[in-house]
């Protein structure tokens, strides 16, 4: 099921998206504020985001570019064309404008959330300090040294370096490896990072994966 974040704060507004997402089969979350928006992707990964601009605290103009990896729709009152032209070179996949016609705005989501899923097929190698990860043939190498990972420890490793500059929270990380390896769970996750990190520690000496108390995981961005 996607998930789908609802930036606005117009409660009303809010409420009747967060009503039509659910009615089509989405799992939706919502924020009121840039700033808000901002903490929920430090520990959350939704598949699309509806994006107001006028928001209080961090405007939509200022947390799009925050924005990585992320299809995002500007769902705005602003119709000026030159707006829409800066919001889309500036890293919108989409923008319509308030009032919508609910029909067009979930056509929309459907294509970018289609054309999200397809995106990984461009590009088969991830690529992280010295650590590259090939999703064509399952392979891990650090500095030009192979390395043997269990099916669960690349479904994590694949993850992070997916997402290099976020946190991802231990229950988005249990639901997104459960399409690769079904067999983690809660308890033995911190064992299968723990093994992880040993691995590629062991090639270089540096620790790629740092846990983020009481959160989750993700890539120490602090290795040189």
């Amino acid at each position: 099921m996607n998930t789908i974040l609802i930036v606005d704060d117009d409660v009303y507004i809010g409420d009747m998206l967060e009503e039509i997402l659910a009615k089509e089969g989405y799992r939706t979350a919502r924020a009121f504020s840039g700033t808000e928006a901002l903490m929920f992707l430090s520990s959350a990964r939704p598949d699309l985001i509806l994006l107001d601009l006028m928001l209080p605290g961090l405007s939509g103009e200022e947390l799009l570019p925050l924005i990585k990896g992320i299809p995002v729709i500007v769902v705005s009152a602003k119709a000026e064309v030159s707006n829409k032209v800066e919001l889309l070179l500036g890293g919108a996949c989409d923008y319509i404008t308030k009032p919508f016609d609910t029909a067009e705005l979930l056509a929309r989501i459907t294509v970018q959330l289609r054309r999200a899923e397809s995106a990984p097929a461009s590009g088969s190698v991830l690529s992280f300090r010295a650590v590259s990860l090939n999703t064509a043939s399952h392979s891990v190498i650090v500095e030009d040294t192979p390395v043997r990972l269990t099916q669960t420890e690349y479904a994590i490793l694949k993850l992070l370096m997916q997402n290099p500059s976020q946190v991802i929270a231990k229950s988005l990380m249990l639901e997104r490896i459960s399409e690769d390896t079904p067999d983690c769970t809660e308890s033995s996750l911190k064992v299968h990072v723990s093994n992880l990190r040993k691995k590629l520690k062991a090639i270089d000496g540096n620790d790629y994966i740092e846990a983020v108390w009481g959160i989750g995981f993700k890539l120490n961005e602090e290795i040189s």
